[in-house]
């Protein structure tokens, strides 16, 4: 393996890693908050490419476009997760079982209405105006667009953690995690917290399925796809930890790309090795509680 061919698969698997911090700091966010476990969130995910994808091609010939329809497509997701939130508020309390069936039916419910109103055909979207090409560093090749999703993940982690650590919702997010009947004694309305806290979530991971598109396809069963590795980084990082989602996801990344240069048709293999090894060392996760 040359150095060139180590850089662009480092490169490679941390884009991807990245991709799951997105679309697993709405699961930890809204575990570490309501303890709800919603199989759903990869549904939000898809939402996101599809409502994205319809919005770009209304607005393709304005400059922008690309970018107001992630913000756009954000806003409808979140919409989306209201409603679901609503739904599931009569789940909160029986336990993980009956969310877990509960927000599974709702993935086929997504994948139902998405090939109602898009069909089974893939679509594809090219990359923003800017973003397009390569950026040499000492003689490497790297692809902008990979840099940039790069960057733009870690920022939104930064946002999501200072809006935790260093605001007054943030201080009530964090206090409802720990006593839900105190900061409801204290008059704060928890409906309305759990309702934000699930829009926040939705409005991330339908941002990310647009802002992932350009280095893919947009189709039915990405939901799917992208929910079974957000869930392994939640769990091997600790189920509603940030800084578990962030190295835990970095880890992933790097663990798929390898192992599909080295064997391709073991690296989902080895993905799930990884989750073995750490939970038979640490059975919470990397920064999870015990």
């Amino acid at each position: 393996m040359t150095f060139v061919t180590f850089i662009n698969q480092f490169i490679s698997g941390a884009t991807y890693g990245l991709v799951l911090f997105m679309v697993a700091l709405g699961l930890a966010l809204i575990f570490g908050v309501m303890s709800i476990v919603n199989l759903a969130h990869g549904s939000l995910y898809m939402l996101g490419a599809f409502f994205g994808y319809f919005i770009w091609s209304a607005l393709r010939d304005m400059h922008f476009s690309f970018w107001l329809s992630v913000l756009l497509a954000g806003l409808v997701v979140a919409g989306a997760g209201f409603i679901l939130e609503f739904l599931l508020r009569p789940l909160y309390r029986r336990g993980h079982t009956d969310q877990i069936l509960f927000t599974y039916a709702f993935m086929y419910i997504i994948a139902d209405l998405v090939k109602m109103f898009w069909g089974g055909r893939y679509y594809t979207l090219p990359r923003p105006p800017g973003l397009e090409g390569s950026l040499t560093v000492a003689g490497i090749m790297l692809p902008t667009y990979n840099l940039f999703i790069i960057g733009v993940s870690l920022l939104i982690g930064a946002l999501l953690w200072f809006l935790l650590a260093r605001t007054k919702l943030g201080k009530i997010i964090r206090a409802a995690v720990f006593d839900r009947e105190m900061v409801g004694i204290l008059g704060i309305r928890l409906p309305w917290i759990f309702a934000l806290v699930f829009g926040i979530g939705a409005f991330v991971a339908g941002a990310a399925g647009l802002l992932a598109a350009p280095m893919g396809s947009i189709g039915v069963g990405m939901d799917v796809e992208i929910i079974v590795p957000v869930f392994v980084v939640c769990i091997i990082g600790g189920m509603g930890s940030f800084l578990g989602a962030l190295i835990s996801s970095f880890i992933i990344g790097e663990v798929y790309a390898f192992g599909i240069l080295v064997l391709p048709q073991m690296a989902m293999a080895f993905m799930f090795l990884v989750v073995i090894v750490i939970l038979i060392i640490r059975p919470q996760g990397l920064f999870g509680r015990s």
